[in-house]
Protein backbone atom coordinates (compact mmCIF):
# COMPACT_ATOMS: atom_id res chain seq x y z
CA UNK A 1 0.00 0.00 0.00
CA UNK A 2 1.29 3.46 -0.76
CA UNK A 3 1.14 5.86 1.97
CA UNK A 4 0.76 9.45 0.93
CA UNK A 5 3.44 12.18 2.94
CA UNK A 6 1.90 14.20 4.96
CA UNK A 7 3.66 17.65 3.99
CA UNK A 8 4.26 20.49 6.80
CA UNK A 9 1.60 23.32 6.60
CA UNK A 10 2.61 26.77 5.53
CA UNK A 11 2.62 29.82 7.74
CA UNK A 12 -0.73 30.84 5.33
CA UNK A 13 -2.38 27.75 6.27
CA UNK A 14 -1.93 27.89 10.11
CA UNK A 15 -3.04 31.30 9.86
CA UNK A 16 -6.25 30.26 8.51
CA UNK A 17 -6.78 27.30 11.36
CA UNK A 18 -6.33 29.78 13.33
CA UNK A 19 -10.03 31.50 12.60
CA UNK A 20 -12.44 31.24 15.37
CA UNK A 21 -14.94 28.44 14.86
CA UNK A 22 -18.62 28.92 15.15
CA UNK A 23 -20.45 26.01 15.20
CA UNK A 24 -23.69 25.32 14.15
CA UNK A 25 -26.62 25.00 16.89
CA UNK A 26 -28.08 21.61 17.54
CA UNK A 27 -31.50 22.32 15.87
CA UNK A 28 -29.50 22.98 12.16
CA UNK A 29 -27.46 19.43 12.16
CA UNK A 30 -30.33 17.89 10.82
CA UNK A 31 -30.34 20.07 8.04
CA UNK A 32 -26.08 20.11 7.91
CA UNK A 33 -25.38 16.01 8.24
CA UNK A 34 -25.23 14.51 5.06
CA UNK A 35 -24.72 11.10 4.15
CA UNK A 36 -21.42 12.27 2.58
CA UNK A 37 -20.34 14.02 5.44
CA UNK A 38 -16.61 13.01 7.25
CA UNK A 39 -16.07 12.27 10.89
CA UNK A 40 -13.10 14.79 11.97
CA UNK A 41 -10.84 13.19 14.53
CA UNK A 42 -8.42 14.82 16.71
CA UNK A 43 -5.59 12.42 18.09
CA UNK A 44 -2.74 12.94 20.15
CA UNK A 45 -0.77 10.06 19.99
CA UNK A 46 1.29 10.05 22.73
CA UNK A 47 3.98 7.81 23.99
CA UNK A 48 2.16 6.56 27.33
CA UNK A 49 -1.14 7.76 26.34
CA UNK A 50 -3.80 8.61 23.50
CA UNK A 51 -6.29 11.14 23.50
CA UNK A 52 -9.19 10.79 20.93
CA UNK A 53 -11.69 13.05 19.94
CA UNK A 54 -14.50 12.66 17.05
CA UNK A 55 -16.78 14.66 16.12
CA UNK A 56 -19.48 15.75 13.31
CA UNK A 57 -18.99 19.04 11.05
CA UNK A 58 -20.97 21.71 12.24
CA UNK A 59 -21.65 19.51 15.75
CA UNK A 60 -21.55 20.70 19.13
CA UNK A 61 -20.88 17.53 21.15
CA UNK A 62 -18.16 15.17 20.78
CA UNK A 63 -19.08 11.22 19.27
CA UNK A 64 -16.12 10.20 21.22
CA UNK A 65 -13.90 11.56 23.67
CA UNK A 66 -11.09 8.89 25.34
CA UNK A 67 -7.91 8.83 26.78
CA UNK A 68 -6.20 5.07 26.33
CA UNK A 69 -3.00 4.17 27.54
CA UNK A 70 -0.68 3.67 24.52
CA UNK A 71 0.17 -0.33 24.60
CA UNK A 72 -0.52 -3.18 22.50
CA UNK A 73 -0.76 -6.64 24.60
CA UNK A 74 0.03 -9.63 22.29
CA UNK A 75 -1.01 -13.15 24.31
CA UNK A 76 2.21 -15.38 24.89
CA UNK A 77 2.64 -18.84 23.62
CA UNK A 78 0.59 -21.65 24.99
CA UNK A 79 -0.99 -19.72 27.32
CA UNK A 80 -4.26 -21.31 29.12
CA UNK A 81 -7.61 -21.20 27.44
CA UNK A 82 -10.25 -18.64 29.07
CA UNK A 83 -7.31 -16.78 30.54
CA UNK A 84 -7.76 -13.26 28.42
CA UNK A 85 -10.93 -11.88 28.09
CA UNK A 86 -12.48 -13.52 25.07
CA UNK A 87 -9.76 -15.48 24.60
CA UNK A 88 -8.25 -12.72 23.03
CA UNK A 89 -4.91 -12.85 20.84
CA UNK A 90 -4.44 -9.12 21.41
CA UNK A 91 -5.70 -6.42 24.02
CA UNK A 92 -4.90 -2.58 23.87
CA UNK A 93 -4.76 0.24 26.84
CA UNK A 94 -5.52 -0.28 29.75
CA UNK A 95 -7.21 -4.25 29.52
CA UNK A 96 -3.26 -4.83 28.28
CA UNK A 97 -1.85 -3.11 31.48
CA UNK A 98 -4.91 -4.91 33.21
CA UNK A 99 -3.50 -8.77 32.08
CA UNK A 100 0.42 -7.78 31.41
CA UNK A 101 1.31 -10.73 33.10
CA UNK A 102 0.26 -13.11 30.53
CA UNK A 103 1.15 -10.87 27.28
CA UNK A 104 4.09 -9.58 25.26
CA UNK A 105 3.73 -5.54 26.07
CA UNK A 106 4.72 -3.76 23.21
CA UNK A 107 5.14 0.36 22.79
CA UNK A 108 4.10 1.37 19.00
CA UNK A 109 5.74 4.91 20.23
CA UNK A 110 8.91 6.01 21.47
CA UNK A 111 9.94 9.54 22.85
CA UNK A 112 6.48 10.75 20.75
CA UNK A 113 7.38 8.92 17.55
CA UNK A 114 6.57 5.24 15.94
CA UNK A 115 8.63 2.73 16.89
CA UNK A 116 7.36 -0.44 16.30
CA UNK A 117 5.20 -0.27 13.18
CA UNK A 118 3.30 -3.56 13.27
CA UNK A 119 1.52 -2.52 16.83
CA UNK A 120 1.05 0.94 15.52
CA UNK A 121 -1.07 0.05 13.10
CA UNK A 122 -2.98 -2.41 15.33
CA UNK A 123 -2.93 0.31 17.86
CA UNK A 124 -4.59 2.99 15.49
CA UNK A 125 -7.27 0.12 14.04
CA UNK A 126 -8.13 -0.27 17.50
CA UNK A 127 -8.63 3.54 18.14
CA UNK A 128 -11.04 3.45 14.58
CA UNK A 129 -12.54 0.74 16.00
CA UNK A 130 -13.50 2.91 18.73
CA UNK A 131 -15.18 5.49 16.61
CA UNK A 132 -19.20 4.64 15.51
CA UNK A 133 -18.90 5.65 11.69
CA UNK A 134 -21.37 4.74 9.10
CA UNK A 135 -20.36 1.84 6.60
CA UNK A 136 -18.45 4.61 4.20
CA UNK A 137 -18.50 7.89 6.30
CA UNK A 138 -15.30 9.36 5.34
CA UNK A 139 -12.80 9.82 8.77
CA UNK A 140 -10.48 12.79 8.43
CA UNK A 141 -7.93 13.04 11.49
CA UNK A 142 -5.53 16.04 12.43
CA UNK A 143 -2.78 14.56 14.47
CA UNK A 144 -0.29 15.89 16.39
CA UNK A 145 3.77 15.11 16.20
CA UNK A 146 6.43 15.88 18.53
CA UNK A 147 8.40 19.82 17.15
CA UNK A 148 11.08 17.78 16.74
CA UNK A 149 9.76 15.45 14.02
CA UNK A 150 11.31 15.03 11.33
CA UNK A 151 10.64 13.98 7.76
CA UNK A 152 10.60 9.90 8.38
CA UNK A 153 9.10 10.35 11.73
CA UNK A 154 6.01 11.87 10.10
CA UNK A 155 6.15 9.85 7.09
CA UNK A 156 5.68 6.67 9.25
CA UNK A 157 2.97 8.41 11.02
CA UNK A 158 1.27 8.93 7.80
CA UNK A 159 2.06 5.47 7.22
CA UNK A 160 0.36 4.19 10.63
CA UNK A 161 -2.58 6.08 10.14
CA UNK A 162 -3.03 4.45 6.71
CA UNK A 163 -6.36 1.75 6.43
CA UNK A 164 -7.80 3.46 9.11
CA UNK A 165 -8.32 6.99 8.00
CA UNK A 166 -8.76 8.44 4.70
CA UNK A 167 -7.34 12.03 5.07
CA UNK A 168 -4.96 13.49 7.54
CA UNK A 169 -3.33 16.76 8.91
CA UNK A 170 -0.09 16.71 11.10
CA UNK A 171 0.53 19.26 12.98
CA UNK A 172 3.16 19.97 15.66
CA UNK A 173 2.10 19.06 19.61
CA UNK A 174 2.40 23.03 20.62
CA UNK A 175 1.23 24.57 18.37
CA UNK A 176 -2.41 22.03 18.96
CA UNK A 177 -1.87 22.56 22.75
CA UNK A 178 -2.37 26.55 22.11
CA UNK A 179 -5.26 25.99 20.06
CA UNK A 180 -6.80 23.82 22.50
CA UNK A 181 -6.03 25.47 25.52
CA UNK A 182 -7.08 28.75 23.77
CA UNK A 183 -10.33 30.95 25.62
CA UNK A 184 -11.93 31.28 22.80
CA UNK A 185 -14.92 33.39 24.92
CA UNK A 186 -11.84 35.84 26.33
CA UNK A 187 -10.60 36.65 22.57
CA UNK A 188 -12.39 40.19 22.36
CA UNK A 189 -11.36 40.78 26.42
CA UNK A 190 -8.08 42.91 26.28
CA UNK A 191 -6.62 41.52 29.32
CA UNK A 192 -6.70 38.29 28.19
CA UNK A 193 -3.20 36.58 27.00
CA UNK A 194 -4.15 34.61 23.99
CA UNK A 195 -1.83 31.35 23.68
CA UNK A 196 -2.30 31.35 20.10
CA UNK A 197 -0.94 35.22 19.46
CA UNK A 198 2.18 35.09 21.30
CA UNK A 199 3.33 32.25 24.12
CA UNK A 200 5.92 29.78 24.90
CA UNK A 201 4.82 26.17 25.13
CA UNK A 202 6.76 23.87 27.07
CA UNK A 203 5.66 20.20 26.36
CA UNK A 204 7.08 17.84 28.92
CA UNK A 205 5.46 14.42 27.83
CA UNK A 206 7.19 10.92 28.54
CA UNK A 207 9.89 10.94 26.34
CA UNK A 208 10.84 14.93 24.94
CA UNK A 209 10.31 17.85 26.58
CA UNK A 210 9.79 20.60 23.62
CA UNK A 211 10.00 23.92 23.84
CA UNK A 212 7.71 26.38 20.96
CA UNK A 213 7.05 30.00 19.93
CA UNK A 214 3.38 30.43 18.95
CA UNK A 215 3.04 33.51 17.67
CA UNK A 216 0.08 33.55 15.32
CA UNK A 217 1.49 31.42 12.54
CA UNK A 218 2.85 27.90 12.21
CA UNK A 219 6.13 27.36 14.05
CA UNK A 220 9.12 26.60 11.82
CA UNK A 221 12.07 24.12 12.86
CA UNK A 222 13.75 27.84 14.21
CA UNK A 223 10.63 28.35 16.93
CA UNK A 224 11.14 24.72 18.32
CA UNK A 225 13.41 22.97 20.65
CA UNK A 226 13.41 19.70 21.57
CA UNK A 227 15.32 17.32 23.95
CA UNK A 228 15.01 13.74 24.71
CA UNK A 229 14.84 14.51 28.47
CA UNK A 230 11.45 14.25 29.76
CA UNK A 231 9.51 12.26 32.19
CA UNK A 232 10.89 8.65 31.45
CA UNK A 233 14.26 9.97 32.23
CA UNK A 234 12.68 11.16 35.65
CA UNK A 235 11.29 7.49 36.46
CA UNK A 236 15.02 6.45 35.74
CA UNK A 237 16.78 8.41 37.85
CA UNK A 238 14.13 8.31 40.36
CA UNK A 239 14.20 3.92 40.03
CA UNK A 240 18.18 4.55 40.60
CA UNK A 241 17.65 6.57 43.51
CA UNK A 242 15.64 4.46 45.35
CA UNK A 243 17.88 1.64 44.31
CA UNK A 244 21.22 3.62 46.12
CA UNK A 245 19.49 4.55 49.10
CA UNK A 246 16.92 1.04 49.66
CA UNK A 247 19.38 -1.54 47.82
CA UNK A 248 16.79 -4.13 49.10
CA UNK A 249 13.96 -2.92 47.20
CA UNK A 250 13.68 -3.47 43.55
CA UNK A 251 10.91 -1.44 42.36
CA UNK A 252 9.47 -2.04 38.95
CA UNK A 253 9.77 1.16 36.76
CA UNK A 254 5.77 1.19 36.23
CA UNK A 255 5.17 1.28 40.48
CA UNK A 256 8.25 3.67 39.94
CA UNK A 257 6.51 6.15 37.44
CA UNK A 258 3.09 6.14 40.02
CA UNK A 259 4.99 7.02 42.59
CA UNK A 260 6.67 9.89 40.48
CA UNK A 261 3.34 10.74 39.26
CA UNK A 262 1.74 11.01 42.59
CA UNK A 263 4.33 12.56 44.75
CA UNK A 264 6.71 14.25 42.24
CA UNK A 265 8.21 17.91 43.16
CA UNK A 266 10.93 20.89 42.39
CA UNK A 267 12.03 23.10 45.40
CA UNK A 268 11.21 22.92 48.95
CA UNK A 269 8.69 19.91 49.76
CA UNK A 270 5.37 20.43 51.54
CA UNK A 271 5.53 17.35 53.85
CA UNK A 272 8.04 14.47 53.68
CA UNK A 273 6.98 11.74 51.41
CA UNK A 274 6.68 9.02 52.66
CA UNK A 275 5.22 5.55 50.87
CA UNK A 276 4.02 1.82 51.42
CA UNK A 277 5.68 -0.79 49.56
CA UNK A 278 5.38 -4.92 50.06
CA UNK A 279 8.49 -6.21 49.99
CA UNK A 280 9.31 -10.02 49.95
CA UNK A 281 5.47 -9.55 50.90
CA UNK A 282 5.96 -7.75 53.94
CA UNK A 283 5.01 -3.87 54.12
CA UNK A 284 7.27 -0.98 54.14
CA UNK A 285 7.37 2.67 54.78
CA UNK A 286 10.42 4.02 52.54
CA UNK A 287 11.53 7.86 52.85
CA UNK A 288 11.55 8.94 48.85
CA UNK A 289 12.30 12.66 49.82
CA UNK A 290 15.43 13.46 48.22
CA UNK A 291 15.68 11.18 45.48
CA UNK A 292 12.57 12.29 44.36
CA UNK A 293 13.81 15.30 44.35
CA UNK A 294 17.40 14.65 42.79
CA UNK A 295 14.74 12.81 40.17
CA UNK A 296 12.79 15.40 39.54
CA UNK A 297 15.25 18.83 39.43
CA UNK A 298 17.14 17.80 36.62
CA UNK A 299 14.12 18.27 34.29
CA UNK A 300 13.70 21.48 35.89
CA UNK A 301 16.96 22.80 35.09
CA UNK A 302 16.89 21.31 31.39
CA UNK A 303 13.23 23.20 30.90
CA UNK A 304 15.08 26.04 32.32
CA UNK A 305 17.65 26.05 29.55
CA UNK A 306 15.44 25.69 26.69
CA UNK A 307 12.97 28.54 27.86
CA UNK A 308 16.14 30.79 28.03
CA UNK A 309 17.57 29.56 24.22
CA UNK A 310 13.92 30.34 22.80
CA UNK A 311 13.42 33.63 24.61
CA UNK A 312 17.00 34.36 22.29
CA UNK A 313 15.21 33.71 19.28
CA UNK A 314 12.45 36.35 20.17
CA UNK A 315 12.15 39.55 18.38
CA UNK A 316 12.49 42.80 21.24
CA UNK A 317 9.12 43.94 20.28
CA UNK A 318 7.23 40.89 20.72
CA UNK A 319 9.62 39.47 23.84
CA UNK A 320 7.78 41.33 26.68
CA UNK A 321 4.67 40.00 26.34
CA UNK A 322 5.57 36.48 25.53
CA UNK A 323 7.52 36.58 28.98
CA UNK A 324 3.92 36.90 30.16
CA UNK A 325 2.81 33.79 28.56
CA UNK A 326 5.15 31.01 29.27
CA UNK A 327 2.70 27.89 29.68
CA UNK A 328 3.49 24.38 30.49
CA UNK A 329 2.21 21.38 29.36
CA UNK A 330 1.97 17.93 29.75
CA UNK A 331 2.70 15.02 32.19
CA UNK A 332 5.70 16.71 33.40
CA UNK A 333 3.60 20.13 34.09
CA UNK A 334 1.89 18.43 36.94
CA UNK A 335 5.06 17.87 38.72
CA UNK A 336 4.58 20.74 42.03
CA UNK A 337 6.40 23.94 41.95
CA UNK A 338 7.71 23.54 38.50
CA UNK A 339 5.86 26.43 37.60
CA UNK A 340 7.05 28.63 40.46
CA UNK A 341 10.49 27.55 40.50
CA UNK A 342 10.82 28.15 36.55
CA UNK A 343 9.52 31.55 37.03
CA UNK A 344 11.67 31.93 39.94
CA UNK A 345 14.69 30.54 38.33
CA UNK A 346 13.89 33.46 35.70
CA UNK A 347 13.81 35.92 38.03
CA UNK A 348 17.17 35.23 39.24
CA UNK A 349 18.90 35.52 36.27
CA UNK A 350 17.29 38.76 35.03
CA UNK A 351 14.45 38.18 33.20
CA UNK A 352 11.65 40.69 33.51
CA UNK A 353 8.75 39.93 35.08
CA UNK A 354 8.18 36.33 33.70
CA UNK A 355 4.77 34.86 34.60
CA UNK A 356 4.76 31.10 33.94
CA UNK A 357 1.34 29.11 34.35
CA UNK A 358 0.00 25.31 33.72
CA UNK A 359 -2.58 24.38 31.67
CA UNK A 360 -3.96 22.22 34.57
CA UNK A 361 -5.65 18.92 35.20
CA UNK A 362 -6.63 18.52 31.80
CA UNK A 363 -3.21 18.37 30.04
CA UNK A 364 -3.87 15.09 28.19
CA UNK A 365 -7.25 16.94 25.83
CA UNK A 366 -5.91 19.82 24.85
CA UNK A 367 -3.72 19.09 21.84
CA UNK A 368 -6.21 16.28 20.65
CA UNK A 369 -8.55 19.40 21.53
CA UNK A 370 -6.67 21.79 19.65
CA UNK A 371 -6.52 19.50 16.76
CA UNK A 372 -10.29 19.45 16.33
CA UNK A 373 -9.90 23.21 16.02
CA UNK A 374 -7.60 22.72 13.38
CA UNK A 375 -9.89 19.73 11.42
CA UNK A 376 -13.09 22.28 11.50
CA UNK A 377 -11.09 25.22 10.14
CA UNK A 378 -9.36 23.24 7.78
CA UNK A 379 -10.03 24.09 3.63
CA UNK A 380 -10.21 20.64 1.35
CA UNK A 381 -6.93 21.82 -0.67
CA UNK A 382 -5.14 21.22 3.33
CA UNK A 383 -5.99 17.87 3.73
CA UNK A 384 -3.52 14.98 2.18
CA UNK A 385 -4.96 11.73 1.29
CA UNK A 386 -3.61 8.39 2.89
CA UNK A 387 -3.03 5.49 1.06
CA UNK A 388 -3.57 4.59 -2.61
Amino acid sequence: MRTTFVAPLTAETAREIQRKVNPLPASDLAAKATKGDALLVGLDLGTNATCLKTISPGAAELLVDVIVPSVVGYAKEGIVENLLPGNAKVLYGQPAVKNRLYLRMVSPLVNGVVDDMAAAQDFVRHLRSLIPAPAGMELRVVAGVPASADRSAREHLAQALTGSFHKAMLIPEPFLAALGFRDESRLADPAYLDPVRNSLFVDSGAGTTDVCLVQGYFPTADDQISIAFAGDKVDVLLQEGIRRAHPEVNLSLARVRELKEQYSFVGKPELPISVSVVIGGKARKLDLTEAMAAASQPLLLEILECVKTAIGRTSNDTVAELMQNIILTGGGSRIRNLDTELQRLLTEEGYEKPRVLTVGENYKQHVAKGALVAARQAQESQWQTLGG
